[in-house]
């Protein structure tokens, strides 16, 4: 598995959470619709299903743990940011597969290609204060 793989099954997978936070449809729809019009090419689709249906499930867990770390309430986070945070958060809580500097890194890399001018300073410093808090 290259990490590449594992890149692009995590930018999909922020694209979709996005989607499937806006729109409000089932995640079952959201991924159909992601796996049949998005390039897929060069993802590593199961991780990228792990990631879609484990966020979604756990989005109350993951927001309980992110809403200590964060300056603002989490309805205020912005839907991009806050769908970044998730994977992220998600990562750090259940993947030990996944050393935390990466699943930090990868996040901050998500949110300078998706998210605004600052936002990889926010995710940043919202995901280390969580890292240390499980201490991970």
């Amino acid at each position: 598995m290259k990490p590449s793989e594992r890149r692009k099954a995590r930018q999909l997978a922020v694209q979709a959470l996005y989607s499937w936070q806006m729109s409000g449809n089932s995640i079952a729809d959201v991924e159909h619709e992601f796996l049949t019009e998005q390039d897929t090419k060069g993802a590593d689709l199961a991780y990228f299903r792990e990631l879609l249906v484990g966020v979604s499930a756990q989005a109350s867990e993951l927001d309980a743990k992110l809403k200590p770390n964060l300056a603002r309430l989490v309805d205020e986070v912005d839907q991009l940011e806050l769908a970044i945070l998730r994977l992220g958060a998600f990562e750090l809580l259940h993947r030990n597969d996944v050393p935390y500097k990466v699943a930090i890194n990868e996040a901050i890399e998500l949110a300078k290609v998706f998210g605004a001018e600052e936002s990889h300073k926010f995710v940043n410093g919202v995901l280390d204060k969580l890292a240390i808090s499980i201490n991970r």
